[in-house]
């Protein structure tokens, strides 16, 4: 993929930003009043993107704006502009099957200027921080679940004819550069000490020692990282944590998908999972006493449960009703070998995936913890002893996933086990 800048391209601001905008957008889109009454203000917090927020008399909008580089790492860490339309197209292939009761819309991308807007979400605010914040939402489980669900049968061989699986695996191929990031920042990085790592000092050194000698998780690391390179499983989020999720108390908007790519389902689902056992582990760094601590991560263990059993039972329903999909194919389960048979296909593959997505959870642990993306639930805890204990526990639970994932047979083991670290 060329990272040749555009000869139209410009970086957009706040005060650029209503002028472009204003030749831009469908005339279907109509924000209010005049381009330069316009409110725009620049809210990006990520690692990749400008992200804006315009307001007119009648409409609020997100404008994002891929740039020439990895924003987080400047000038010196160049990226592809196309990366822009990788993630409108996930989001497109996302509503499609997910609903846009779960996908924000999207309404236009501009290639040469690597701009897409979509919907702005209101009164919507990040997962991560009402976690931290120890917030809870009871419909949360049920739509991450089935978002999951949805979007990885849907874009599988099991439930989408084989030449469209092909196609859409040959088109997001040239999302290399992301998956370049993930491979390097989740699979290498962590398990040597490679520059760009960020752990907390000097209280977890000689933990990390440990980790880079670690020769039974080391292979295991390798062996996902092959996985994640070669398993065109289905169409990912790629990056789906709880700073990709926007929530209110009965809504749920999954965002971000710009690491989007064909991989092993696992991948997206662990890191999920591996998100809320951060929480859970920092819970010590955010409640008053042992016992709002010890409420707060029961519900966290529940929500582990919960976003795995709907995932599962959702998964299954559109597997028993599926009338296309190469893998399992119907004409030799509905009509020959029968429930039975496809009960048992089923069983084996939910047991591999579960698996899976357990390492992968503590691959995400891992990498949270001692490389160069940290999560907020632990950095902003001010104490940096306390944050260390937090930690500590978290890398012994991410350990324990990684090399013992075989051992837990059920979402539940795994929340019994986290209550002992």
């Amino acid at each position: 993929m060329s990272n040749a800048i555009p000869a139209g391209y410009k970086p957009q601001t706040s005060e650029t930003l209503s002028g472009y905008l204003a030749k831009k957008l469908p005339p279907e889109l109509n924000l209010g009043g005049m381009p330069e009454q316009w409110q725009v203000t620049e809210v990006g917090d990520g690692n990749l993107n400008m992200v804006f927020v315009v307001s007119g008399s009648a409409k609020t909008i997100i404008v994002k704006q891929a740039l020439p580089w990895l924003r987080a790492g400047g000038e010196g860490w160049p990226l592809s502009l196309t990366r822009a339309g990788f993630e409108y197209n996930v989001l497109c292939h996302e509503a499609q099957f997910a609903g846009h009761n779960l996908v924000p819309e999207v309404y236009f991308y501009d290639q040469e200027m690597a701009v897409f807007a979509m919907e702005y979400l209101t009164p919507h605010v990040i997962l991560r921080k009402e976690l931290i914040a120890g917030k809870k939402f009871p419909n949360l489980a049920r739509d991450v679940g089935t978002f999951i669900a949805r979007t990885l049968f849907h874009t599988s061989d099991i439930g989408m004819p084989a030449e469209e699986k092909k196609a859409l695996t040959a088109e997001f191929s040239l999302n290399h550069e992301l998956c370049k990031i993930t491979e390097d920042l989740i699979f290498t990085e962590p398990y040597y000490p490679a520059e760009r790592n960020d752990w907390t000092s000097p209280q977890l050194d000689a933990d990390m020692e440990k980790v880079w000698h670690d020769k039974e998780m080391i292979q295991v690391a390798m062996r996902y990282k092959f996985k994640f390179m070669t398993e065109a499983q289905a169409l990912l989020h790629g990056d789906l944590h709880s700073g990709s999720i926007m929530v209110t108390e009965s809504d749920t908007k999954v965002i971000d998908p710009e690491f989007g790519f064909m991989g092993p389902m696992a991948f997206d689902i662990g890191n999920y999972i591996g998100n809320l056992l951060l929480s859970f582990f920092s819970r010590p760094g955010w409640d008053a006493t042992a016992e709002a601590c010890e409420e707060y991560q029961h519900w966290l263990i529940d929500q582990m449960e919960e976003t795995w059993a709907v995932f599962v039972t959702h998964f299954r329903q559109l597997w028993n009703e599926k009338t296309q999909g190469e893998a399992w194919p119907s004409e030799i389960y509905q009509h020959y070998l029968g429930h039975d048979a496809r009960e048992e296909a089923q069983s084996q593959f939910f047991a591999t995936l579960f698996e899976d997505t357990l390492v992968n959870a503590g691959m995400e642990m891992n990498r949270r913890i001692i490389g160069f993306a940290g999560v907020a639930d632990f950095k902003l805890i001010n104490d940096a002893d306390l944050r260390a204990q937090c930690e500590r526990r978290a890398l012994a639970m991410a350990r324990e996933l990684i090399v013992n994932a075989r051992l837990f047979g059920s979402m539940s083991s795994v929340g019994q086990f986290a209550k002992t670290r």
